[in-house]
Formats: structure tokens, sequence, C-alpha cells
């Protein structure tokens, strides 16, 4: 059973009462501040996570909503068109702690449009935004060419099963090895 998606206010709230649990949130997308993730991968094509603040209602607050995946242009310079819906509009996702994180050793501090991570102060910093606690990946319908069909969390169970079952298979045939080698007499030298 799926449970109901959580209404969330336009005001602030703690993350522990809405991070894993289905929301409904109401208001506009502001597409000034948005943010586009790097590198990306989505059916072996490079792209970005797009990232928008979505104002809830008539308040100061607002929540970022991972809306989607895009893909990239021929060239890194030119970056993709993004629709975004005008208007009051109501969408429903999935609340996250954070968004996963790339590798970056660099630690470079976000410019642009273009970011590798998304940490909520950084972005409240740079853009002066209030913001929620937490992410919604958005999961409701919106005319806006972008790809959400995210991956569920147990998926690919069954390739864990598989690549247990070789790795088991590994250990058996060394212990028969180590057996084998052990007990192997070795035959005198004829001279």
């Amino acid at each position: 059973m799926v449970e109901p998606a959580r209404e969330l206010p336009a005001r602030p709230v703690a993350a522990g009462d809405y991070v894993q649990h289905r929301v409904a949130a109401q208001g506009r997308f502001l597409p000034e501040f948005t943010v586009l993730l790097d590198n990306k991968i989505h059916d072996a094509r490079l792209g970005y996570e797009v990232v928008t603040p979505l104002r809830l209602g008539e308040s100061r607050l607002h929540v970022l909503v991972d809306r989607g995946w895009v893909a990239a242009g021929p060239r890194r310079d030119v970056l993709p068109d993004i629709r975004t819906p005008q208007g009051e509009l109501r969408i429903e996702g999935l609340a996250v702690g954070h968004l996963p994180r790339a590798f970056d050793p660099m630690r470079r501090p976000p410019q642009g449009r273009v970011w590798q991570n998304l940490e909520l102060d950084e972005f409240s910093a740079a853009t002066g935004l209030a913001v929620q606690p937490f992410v919604v990946e958005q999961l409701s319908r919106v005319d806006d060419g972008l790809v959400r069909d995210r991956e569920r969390p147990d998926s690919g169970a069954e390739r864990n099963e598989s690549y247990a079952l070789q790795w088991y298979s590994f250990a058996v045939l060394a212990i028969i090895l180590f057996f084998v080698q052990s007990f192997r007499r070795e035959q005198p030298s004829k001279r």
C-alpha cells in the first residue's frame, strides 16, 4: 500500500518528519535559480540533474526540487534548454535528506548554473533563498521534457546475490586447491 503524500506547509519543518516520505508541495518554480548537477549518467548518456527551488505558496520559504535528468549537449559550453512550468502548480515526490555527492577532490565552490554537488546551506548562501532542510525528488508528471525514472533503492538485489554466489564459489575453489596442493606427495628424484 502506498502512503498518501504529506502536504508540505509554507513554514519551516523538521527534516525528520518528512525525509523518506512522499510529500506534496504547492507553489511556483523559480527558474532563474535552477542548478544543473554535473556528470549524471542515464542510459549510458552524460547529462545533468535539474534542481529548481519551488516557492511555497506566498511565503518566503522554498523547497528544492530535483526535477529530473536532461542530456548534455555535444559541447560542454552549451547548456541544454530547460522548460520550466509557469504559474502555480502542485508537485509530488520523495523527500530526501541530500542528493548523492559526486567525487570532487578540489572541493570547488559552486559557480554559475553548473554545480558538481549541491549542499542546502551553500545553495541558500549563494541565492539568498530560505529553503526547507531536504530536497524533493519529483515523481509527478509535468510536461518539461525531463526524465524522472528514478531507480528504486531496493532494485538490483539479484545482481548482489549473483556476486555473492560468484565469490563463495571462488572461496570453495581456493579451499579445494589448498587441500589438493597440501597433501600432494613429492616424488623422490631418481639419480
